[in-house]
């Protein structure tokens, strides 16, 4: 049993005498509780925006693949993607950032609700923001090498829509494993939030 069930039984048992006491020590619990997950929502963040632009990093100073996505016609839009994600990750982190912060300084239990539903949904447009970049260009790089890869365009010409549902659920496949990806990473963490969140609601100031 944890420290919270502990507080809410303790309030139960004395709930005419400590009623008041017990609601401030269970909301501070509370308010920790979401403080320490947003900051691992902040810290995770980072650390996969660190890996993944360092991968993207090494592919674009690898002059083969470079060479093989200039012949693939996607080398410029690889860089754009590259630039636009850079800026647009670093957006998200700034929000996840400025969230710890707005949840550090709540001072009641309507602020720190709120807090967390804008945190939950960050996080949310966060995870959609990836899957759908990573569905548009996984689309474009599995068309750009139907179209232009010497060992398979042929092939292509023929056989189209074994390639197209090919490619489809290929695709799918790519989403799927992010989508579980990011479900283990931040699911956990939002399942968290929402229960706090649950407990909160239960708190009567």
């Amino acid at each position: 049993m944890d420290e919270l069930e502990i507080l809410k039984k303790d309030w139960k048992k004395n709930e005419n005498a400590f009623d008041q006491v017990t609601e401030k020590e269970i909301y501070g619990m509370l308010h920790k509780r979401s403080s320490s997950i947003v900051k691992w929502i902040l810290i995770i963040s980072i650390l996969e925006f660190l890996f993944l632009r360092l991968l993207d990093l090494s592919i674009f100073l690898d002059d083969e693949y470079s060479n093989r996505m200039k012949e693939h016609h996607i080398y410029d839009f690889e860089k754009f993607v590259t630039i636009f994600n850079f800026v647009v990750l670093l957006v998200f982190i700034y929000y996840f950032y400025r969230n710890l912060k707005a949840i550090n300084s709540s001072s009641s239990v309507k602020k720190l609700m709120q807090d967390i539903i804008n945190t939950r949904k960050i996080v949310k447009y966060y995870v959609w923001y990836n899957l759908v970049l990573v569905g548009i260009t996984s689309a474009i790089v599995i068309y750009s090498q139907f179209m232009y890869d010497k060992n398979i365009n042929h092939l292509y010409d023929k056989y189209q829509l074994f390639f197209i549902l090919g490619g489809f659920f290929f695709v799918i496949i790519i989403l799927l494993l992010f989508w579980l990806f990011y479900r283990l990473l931040y699911g956990i963490l939002l399942r968290r939030l929402q229960k706090n969140y649950n407990e909160l609601q239960k708190i009567d100031f």
